[in-house]
């Protein structure tokens, strides 16, 4: 049986036998949260704690943006928290978490946070870590998961358990995803049949940066098994080998623009969503480091390492997000 707790000391008095494990949500639960909690309960193991904070942050919502439409649905929440294995739901009033009314003081999400997510909600990551920062304290877990689908917000979140040195294991969990590929999202439900067809276009255009990546990567292990000199291309034509010549030779030519041949994967499916019925309105499309969320530029000479495939749009009055990771030149 799920307990639901409205106060730090409530939860603060409760019994630790092992690790405590806590899942962040703002409510309106659906299947990603629930395998949040599901990864959580594996996490604490039979003899720790899950809890599931529900908590709509005012500060983490911008001028003109949904706070009072967002749904509150906490009765739903704590029985989706329960058949996911959470022992306790958190759901403090706004006075709780910030007694003294709006802080004064907050967490900055310095140059991070100005960037993409941050450029379009200018003060959301601040409002963001600020909440975060708060909750753990009040919480006190050994560990707390976040979806990789905010991938931005968890990438400060872990810059800044990092740099302030909170002593708390973060873990990211992938993207829980529809049948058709859209990301799930509790901004789901307010989309139209139409709008929402129009929204695949999200998922559809990380798909296809992401199989242009798998067909660039292809071609640079193929560029290593047969290096692309005229020497060589001579050889391997000689022995009937002129389509594994012509791919290195490609290779050559195509690797130093991967990053700009994703990136053109992916626009061209939003390119197409923006002349439907209703248009897709596209915010911004970015392949970045994930360490620190800067553009991978279509100059660099073989990017190697982590990226992150970004998309944010509107669809009707809705604002929706999506990412994929990626991976260049893993393979030496």
């Amino acid at each position: 049986m799920t307990t639901t707790l409205r106060t730090a000391a409530e939860l603060h008095a409760r019994t630790r036998a092992g690790r405590r494990a806590v899942v962040m949500t703002m409510g309106a639960l659906h299947e990603g949260h629930a395998t949040l909690v599901r990864t959580a309960r594996a996490i604490a193991g039979p003899d720790g704690e899950v809890v599931v904070t529900v908590f709509v942050n005012p500060l983490q919502f911008g001028q003109g943006e949904d706070l009072d439409r967002y749904p509150r649905t906490l009765e739903a929440d704590v029985k989706i928290a329960e058949q996911a294995g959470a022992d306790v739901v958190f759901a403090p009033a706004v006075d709780e978490v910030y007694p003294g009314g709006e802080p004064q003081v907050r967490i900055s999400a310095g140059p991070m946070g100005e960037r993409l997510e941050g450029g379009s909600r200018p003060g959301h990551f601040d409002g963001m870590l600020t909440v975060v920062a708060k909750l753990l304290h009040l919480t006190r877990p050994d560990v707390a998961l976040f979806g990789q689908k905010d991938a931005q917000q968890l990438a400060l979140i872990r810059r800044m358990v990092r740099d302030l040195n909170f002593g708390v294991e973060i873990v990211g969990v992938p993207t829980v995803r529809e049948e058709d590929g859209l990301a799930l999202s509790s901004r789901n439900r307010y989309l139209s049949p139409k709008e929402r067809r129009t929204a695949l276009a999200l998922s559809q255009a990380l798909f296809a940066g992401s199989d242009r990546h798998a067909a660039q990567e292809a071609l640079r292990a193929r560029a290593r098994e047969v290096p692309a000199t005229r020497a060589r291309a001579e050889a391997l034509s000689a022995i009937g080998e002129s389509r594994a010549a012509a791919d290195a030779h490609a290779v050559a030519k195509a690797v130093p623009g991967a990053a700009a041949a994703v990136r053109a994967a992916a626009r061209l499916v939003l390119d197409e969503a923006a002349r439907l019925d209703p248009p897709l309105e596209l915010d911004y499309l970015a392949l970045v480091d994930p360490s620190d969320f800067t553009e991978i530029t279509d100059h660099e000479d073989e990017y190697i390492g982590e990226a992150v495939l970004a998309v944010a749009a509107r669809v009707g009055t809705t604002r929706l997000i999506d990412n994929i990771p990626l991976t260049f030149g893993a393979a030496s």
